[in-house]
């Protein structure tokens, strides 16, 4: 079967008719993901539309060449398993059934993603039946045998201020054989709450998808509601966003280092880098009135413009941040007690990253050349190349330095698109969504690709909203990184990854 001809293509984007997206029986679309995959595609998304037959799939995948392909099938009663041979699609298949009520056959670890659910026909999807309903993280976990084998079980509950997740380890003394995340403690249902819009909540909805991604999924959706309307925002709308998408990553790049000198005890570079990034949070507050970028993006452009006069100020104080965040960070690299903690620790071997499929910094940090802005530009990232840093290591420090390179080349991205800021409109009317359209949107947040699918029905409405956090991806990329390692690194290899709950928990 030749897969390739099979697939439908299109840009990062584009919408188009649901009608042209080819519709294999099961068998050719299992066989047709297995071979795509092997050809040097990628799942971008996989997910299910319960129906009264079971439910409808559809599968998104990014080839080479900028392309994106889908195409679309139906199953009913059960669906046979493609992770033995596909590994990264192991958390679909297992969402898929966790959401349509579809039971897996032949998943080597079949069990909830977020909560679990009955398989009884009949019951509503996402487990809103509440007979069907287990709270989440009531499930059997992996264990290792052998005598002297021991259990730690973390969370969710943790000390401090922060999400709840449950960690699961399976260790021999200190040395970890084995860790199960277990998530699902803020789902609050937002895919199911967008069916049938858009509605007025809906960007709102968006912004608060990863508190600390706001802008990353905001546009997202901006693109997505653009491509149903055949219509495309304006170049200095595309510009502010992307300006305001790079002060995001810098942000948060920038607290992730500070937290990772924090983990190790070198108080003066997390110190420094708590500062330096309310500096950019402050940064963003300047292009809209929001720290976090609420109420910037919108369908048609973005919401506030940046007169000349700010845009100079702006750039002023990008080049003040850049000495005050060098000299904080190079305090990292010259610490010989920083760098004997983060080298070889919580490394992921290339093959592991790529059978899990990572993204963004954490599948960069493992020497994969995989990011949204090069490889389907969008927006102003169509016009002006992102140097792409890659580190080979694959361990903590790789994934720390990573970060660095990225805030630099950011912070030169940002100087020269301060300096070119095109004129003209900054948002224009978006009209109704088409009907029986799919549209599909990549972008690069700060945690790596972010992908929203949006499908809809006769009416113009979403029949299926599928939001994928970077996230989704990644989790799996940390208990790998715990592998044979000191339970004592949990706290930093995690800070490396810095992945999101609520992100994942949709």
């Amino acid at each position: 079967m030749n897969c390739e001809r099979l697939l439908k293509t299109f840009r990062n984007g584009d919408s188009l008719p649901v009608q042209d997206v080819p519709e294999l029986v099961l068998v050719e679309f299992l066989q047709g993901i297995v071979e795509l995959t092997g050809l040097g595609w990628r799942i971008a998304s996989y997910f299910g539309v319960p129906d009264r037959d079971g439910a409808r799939l559809w599968c998104v995948l990014s080839g080479s060449n900028e392309q994106l392909g889908v195409i679309r099938s139906q199953v009913e009663g059960s669906l046979p398993s493609i992770t033995g041979v596909c590994p990264e699609a192991h958390l679909f298949e297992r969402e898929i059934a966790e959401q349509c009520g579809i039971a897996l056959e032949d998943h080597p670890w079949f069990k909830p993603v977020r909560y679990q659910r009955s398989l009884r026909p009949g019951h509503d999807a996402w487990g809103r039946d509440e007979a069907a309903v287990i709270l989440p993280g009531v499930s059997d976990f992996y264990r290792v045998g052998g005598a002297e084998i021991h259990e730690v079980a973390v969370g969710p509950v943790h000390a401090g201020i922060i999400e709840p997740g449950h960690f699961r380890f399976q260790c021999h003394g200190e040395t970890v054989y084995h860790l199960e995340i277990a998530l699902g403690y803020q789902h609050r249902g937002i895919e199911r709450v967008l069916a049938g819009g858009p509605h007025a909540a809906s960007m709102a909805q968006m912004e608060t998808v990863a508190g600390d991604t706001t802008i990353g999924h905001a546009t997202a959706y901006a693109m997505i509601r653009e491509g149903l309307a055949g219509m495309e925002a304006p170049l200095r709308a595309h510009a502010l966003r992307a300006i305001a998408l790079e002060l995001e990553r810098l942000a948060n790049h920038c607290g992730d280092l500070g937290a990772l000198a924090g983990d190790v005890g070198f108080l003066p570079t997390m110190s420094f880098c708590g500062r330096i990034r309310g500096d950019f949070l402050n940064a963003s507050a300047v292009l809209c009135g929001s720290r976090f970028g609420r109420g910037l993006v919108r369908p048609g452009g973005v919401y506030f413009d940046c007169r000349p006069e700010r845009t100079v100020a702006l750039a002023a104080r990008l080049e003040e941040i850049r000495r005050d965040y060098s000299g904080a960070v190079e305090l990292l690299w010259n610490s010989p007690s920083v760098m004997g903690r983060f080298e070889k620790t919580g490394r992921v071997r290339l093959d592991e990253a790529r059978d899990l499929g990572l993204v963004g910094p954490a599948a960069r940090a493992c020497g994969i050349m995989r990011d949204v802005r090069r490889d389907y530009p969008f927006g102003a990232y169509r016009a002006a190349a992102q140097q792409m840093a890659v580190e080979p290591g694959g361990d903590v420090l790789a994934r720390a330095m990573l970060r660095w390179k990225e805030s630099l080349a950011s912070l030169e991205f940002l100087k020269e698109q301060l300096a070119v800021l095109p004129d003209g409109e900054t948002l224009l009317p978006c009209g109704a969504a088409q009907t029986e359209m799919i549209s599909v949107a990549l972008v690069e947040g700060w945690r790596g690709e972010i992908c929203h699918v949006a499908i809809t029905d006769s009416s113009g409405k979403f029949l299926r909203y599928k939001i994928k956090d970077p996230s989704f991806h990644n989790w799996n990329g940390l208990a790998m990184a715990l592998r044979n390692e000191q339970i004592s690194d949990f706290p930093l290899c995690n800070k490396s990854f810095n992945l999101s709950y609520c992100g994942f928990d949709l």
